[in-house]
């Protein structure tokens, strides 16, 4: 007779003995266990978990797992034929955590911890929440690993702090890791890490981005989440490959000067069985109210922010990244929801911070130290806030008040800007304010200006398919956007596919519309996106100066009736000064006059309707003389042609 175990068939005579774990090895000090529980311990990863080692000449894994309100707690995999009473791990004093060390346990084990609760008879298989590694969804078991890697970027981490910081150009282009590029022929599969190493950094590089952002991937279970359901804190998904692999991609794009941005997700997690959720049979991570635990637009809980050891997890993990896998930046997902106790809840849903208001008091405390700790202990790097309302210094700093992200996106800007190129333009001149509104507000944080996943999905289109008119004026539409953007005070994102006018909405289990490229208005668009970031980078004029009024002017922003509007980027020096002029409607502007500070040649750099983008090839032959008639209360004039649904970038030559 035998007795099935995780679907395999297994003999009673090859079941090992039940026993403890009997060596006596720790990797928690004292120390360790006061700033865990004082929630001030940064870099827990390397004391829990599973750490392979070797103890008194045995080969083994050492395990480390917090779990307060359980009466028991032992290692189960294949190695034991996932007995639950083989190897039980011991209690660490009144710390919570239990321990142990398992020999014959090497790299690449497969594991869970099966937790028996004081509470109510729970018991449950859990993934390890600070494992490197786990199994390929939809297999959910935790894997031993280790992190050694030879990295080859020190070039790269010597001088990281000039490309990110805020002086600095940024053009991040976003990337979901499974839908970037897939391989037909092979069943549709996805490219691995390494596989998209060189072909994602060429491109890049190619397009003249500075940096790339990656929607999240830390490990989920479920694939249409695009990792926004997270289980895996400390483990890049297992879909595409190993740590190393993910380590070997941040590596390539480190070497070809292009900055890696990850999306981590602090402000909520899946209700998935193995994951953290009722993980010793109490509410351990999340609140157990659940007007307080339960996110109602996503189903998902939500982190209690106010218990200590929570907080040292999040903050580990933040750093873990930081630190173990070079990234440059962090962008924090739906800041808004963490901020707001009320948030997607109706009254009566919610229970009010101790002074009656609708501020989570303690995720605002969290942020804050969450942003104090990275930027104390991992210099050069960014943090990014996706923040969607009126939160007053998200990216300021924690001593003014501010709750220390270095950047925030405008979200404002997105919605707005969206809403206007989006009308016919017969009709845009009625909607002239969403186009001037932000520059009331421009200046109050360090903004981002994202076209991202978001606008791309969930039925809304791509940003080619927006576009009124037809397909010529959508293209020339789509170009005179971007130019918009990059001609805007802040930094820039634009999600994949973009940049070349994908006509379909993006799909996560599907590859880019590659084939398009064969097409001259979409390569013509992707040659304006690479000139774009080409100019961008190289003017001071267009970055330098992107968080102070100093460094922008409007020419002219009342042109209603043309739905023109103009203006002018500074750089530090005076002789950086770059003028724009940005025509919302198809017809054509001769002599179209607009004042400028300088005299001399004013050089058409950019122009969206150029024929090399596949516009209609009208301009201002390389560059226009300024006139001493003084207008739009400058001293001197520019006499130009506008062309139509066109942007123009003039720079001085004085």
């Amino acid at each position: 007779m035998k007795e099935k175990t995780k679907g395999k068939e297994v003999s009673p005579r090859a079941k090992p003995n039940a026993q403890s774990v009997r060596y006596d090895v720790s990797l928690l000090s004292s120390d360790d266990l006061f700033l865990f529980n004082e929630g001030s311990h940064h870099r827990l990863y390397e004391k829990l978990g599973s750490h392979p080692m070797t103890v008194d000449g045995v080969e083994g894994t050492y395990f480390a797992v917090w779990a307060p309100s359980a009466r028991q707690v032992s290692v189960v995999g294949d190695f034991n034929y996932w007995d639950k009473s083989s190897h039980l791990l011991r209690s660490k004093g009144q710390s919570g955590i239990w321990e142990g060390f398992v020999p014959g346990v090497a790299k690449g084990t497969i594991y869970k911890y099966y937790v028996v609760s004081h509470h109510r008879g729970y018991c449950a298989e859990k993934a390890d929440p600070f494992a490197f590694y786990d199994e390929t969804p939809p297999k959910t078991a935790s894997v031993v690993w280790g992190l050694n890697y030879d990295w080859r970027d020190q070039r790269w981490m010597e001088t990281r702090h000039a490309h990110n910081a805020l002086n600095a150009p940024i053009s991040i282009y976003e990337v979901h890791l499974g839908s970037w590029q897939r391989v037909p022929d092979e069943g549709n599969r996805y490219l691995s890490y390494r596989e998209l190493a060189p072909k994602l950094a060429e491109y890049v590089k190619q397009t003249g981005f500075t940096h790339v952002e990656f929607l999240p991937v830390t490990e989920h279970p479920f694939y249409g989440s695009w990792g926004y359901q997270t289980t895996g804190y400390f483990a890049p998904t297992s879909r595409y490959g190993t740590p190393e692999d993910f380590m070997y991609l941040v590596d390539y794009l480190h070497q070809y000067d292009i900055g890696v941005i990850l999306d981590w997700v602090p402000s909520h997690f899946p209700n998935d069985e193995h994951g953290l959720g009722y993980f010793d049979g109490t509410h351990l991570y999340e609140h157990g109210d659940p007007r307080q635990g339960i996110h109602p637009d996503w189903n998902s809980f939500i982190f209690n922010y106010g218990r200590h050891e929570v907080k040292s997890f999040l903050l580990s993990s933040a750093l873990f990244w930081l630190d173990k896998y070079h990234v440059d930046a962090l962008r924090v997902d739906a800041v808004a929801s963490m901020l707001y106790l009320d948030y997607g809840r109706k009254e009566g849903e919610w229970i009010p911070n101790e002074y009656g208001g609708r501020e989570n008091l303690e995720a605002i405390a969290f942020l804050r130290r969450l942003n104090e700790v990275i930027y104390r202990e991992s210099p050069g790097v960014q943090t990014i806030a996706e923040e969607s309302t009126a939160w007053p210094m998200v990216s300021r700093p924690t001593y003014l008040g501010g709750l220390g992200f270095g950047l925030k996106w405008d979200m404002g800007w997105m919605h707005d800007t969206l809403e206007y190129i989006t009308n016919d333009p017969v009709y845009r001149k009625y909607h002239h304010n969403n186009l001037t509104f932000r520059l009331l507000y421009a200046f109050f944080e360090n903004f981002v200006l994202p076209l991202s996943h978001d606008e791309v999905t969930h039925a809304k289109g791509s940003l080619l398919g927006k576009m009124p008119g037809d397909d010529w004026q959508k293209f020339a539409n789509l170009r005179l956007l971007l130019g918009y953007m990059y001609a805007q005070p802040g930094k820039k994102l634009l999600f994949m596919g973009s940049e070349f006018g994908q006509w379909r909405e993006w799909a996560h289990d599907e590859s880019l519309e590659w084939d398009l490229l064969q097409y001259s208005p979409h390569s013509g668009l992707r040659q304006w996106v690479s000139d774009l970031n080409r100019v961008y980078r190289s003017q001071p004029a267009l970055y330098q100066v992107d968080f102070d009024s100093t460094g922008f002017e409007w020419i002219d922003c009342n042109d209603i009736e043309n739905s023109v509007i103009s203006l002018i980027r500074k750089g530090q020096s005076r002789a950086d000064v770059i003028a724009v002029v940005c025509n919302f409607t198809p017809v054509t502007h001769f002599n179209y006059r607009i004042g400028v500070p300088q005299p001399g040649l004013w050089r058409e750099i950019l122009n969206s309707d150029a024929k090399e983008y596949r516009g209609s090839g009208q301009g201002n032959l390389g560059g226009v003389k300024a006139a001493p008639k003084p207008c739009h209360g400058r001293p001197y004039t520019l006499t130009i042609t506008l062309p139509p649904l066109a942007a123009v970038f003039l720079k001085s030559s004085e």
